[in-house]
């Protein structure tokens, strides 16, 4: 079997390894010229950390990365709400961790180099489309630096991981949109010193009045022992305005909300104002679609069932859909069939994660404290609701996501 994976990112990739654990051929078709360490930060989930331990990078993300120890909510006041245990400290198997997102694409990238071989990936390959007959698939590409045409490349399978702008999504779905409900983010790193523990992730505020999120992701990055700070501020406003995914972020647009968060444990607005860089995103997703499979192409990751970039989802996601997707392959003599098994198993609990992080994001939290309090600091909060009442909404939330302890076994 020769299967042809379009998009050389965190799906993309996980795919290329599982099928090569599993000694079916596999090749990665990349748009971008170059595969460079871009981005901000990630969190890995228990889940996640699952699946790229049984791919053999568990060790190596652990140190490129930083292990949280404990998940702090806060409201807008700097007061803690509620604070939990997380990953190893939390029981799991598996750690979690923040990451830079271009250190983990690059762990990813070269495991796959070293393992398919120098021919395993092929980069400046744009798909344009695909045809299928009943013996195999013709895939369409460009040059993407220069736009000319490429000769076609036959295989048996192709697996769509080219992203929430997916080409291959977008033939099947020629009207397909994303969803933008008026929430809009801006990310940065700062370099300074630790916050509270050095691996602890905070959630602070709600989207409502203003919401940020932050940890660590690099630790000791400079010889003063400072940390690299990911941070992520997103706001809701009754506007239909998106931010652009291409250019960078514009203090005047976001900071005046922010501007007198000064809390004993952290100056917020002086780590906005001290960020190496800032960029700007829309909180987006995709309705969920009934339908993923097409013969002999499917889609995976972001291209299937893109997601809110909020509740630490989407790498999980994708890891395991990569892992069925081999599994599947793996046993079964139809390509065909196996691609419609995996849809079967993956596209409902795909899905429910879509619905859940639109409708109760993880920060419901520092929302429901919100509305029981009012936006104002509280003398005690078990006047409004207790700490039980609270680890049961997080709990509730681990399980529909796919992560709760139970679910997290060893793989």
């Amino acid at each position: 079997m020769n299967v042809a994976i379009i998009g050389g990112g965190i799906c993309g990739l996980s795919l290329a390894l599982n099928l090569h654990r599993r000694g079916i051929a596999a090749c990665v078709y990349e748009r971008a010229p170059e595969i460079k360490e871009l981005g901000v930060g990630i969190t890995l989930l228990p889940h996640a950390m699952r699946e790229f331990t049984a791919l053999g990078v568990g060790e190596a993300l652990l140190a490129a990365g930083i292990e949280n120890r404990e998940s702090c909510f806060f409201n807008r006041f700097g007061q803690l709400i509620y604070k939990e245990a997380r990953g190893k400290f939390a029981g799991y198997s598996y750690p979690e961790i923040g990451i830079h997102r271009g250190r983990l694409h690059m762990i990813l990238y070269q495991a796959a180099c070293e393992r398919l071989g120098a021919d395993g990936i092929k980069t400046n390959h744009d798909c344009v489309g695909v045809e299928q007959d009943e013996s195999g698939a013709n895939i369409h590409f460009k040059e993407f630096s220069s736009g000319r045409a490429l000769p076609a490349v036959r295989a048996d399978v192709v697996i769509a991981c080219d992203g929430i702008n997916s080409a291959l999504r977008k033939q099947y779905y020629p009207d397909d949109k994303v969803v933008f409900t008026g929430i809009n983010t801006w990310r940065g790193v700062t370099r300074r010193k630790p916050i509270l523990t050095g691996r602890s992730y905070m959630r602070v505020g709600s989207i409502l009045t203003g919401k940020i999120v932050i940890y660590p992701i690099v630790d000791n990055i400079d010889a003063d022992g400072n940390q690299l700070i990911n941070w992520m501020a997103e706001i809701k406003r009754d506007t239909a305005q998106t931010n652009d995914w291409n250019k960078k972020g514009n203090l005047a647009d976001f900071f005046p909300l922010y501007e007198s968060w000064k809390f004993d444990w952290l100056d917020v607005a002086q780590m906005i104002r001290d960020a190496d860089q800032i960029l700007e995103y829309p909180m987006v997703d995709k309705d969920p679609i009934e339908q993923w499979t097409f013969g002999r192409v499917t889609l995976a990751g972001d291209a299937a069932h893109p997601m809110y970039p909020r509740g630490s989802n989407g790498a999980a996601q994708a890891a395991i859909d990569a892992r069925t997707l081999a599994d599947l392959l793996k046993s079964s003599a139809d390509p065909r069939e196996a691609l419609k098994a995996y849809e079967t198993a993956r596209s409902a609990a795909a899905a429910k994660v879509v619905r859940t992080n639109r409708a109760h994001p993880p920060d419901f939290i520092n929302i429901k404290v919100e509305e029981l309090v009012g936006d104002k600091p509280f003398d005690n909060l078990d006047d409004y609701i207790t700490q039980d009442e609270l680890r049961a909404l997080s709990e509730n939330y681990k399980k529909i996501a796919g992560f709760s302890l139970a679910d997290v076994t060893p793989g």
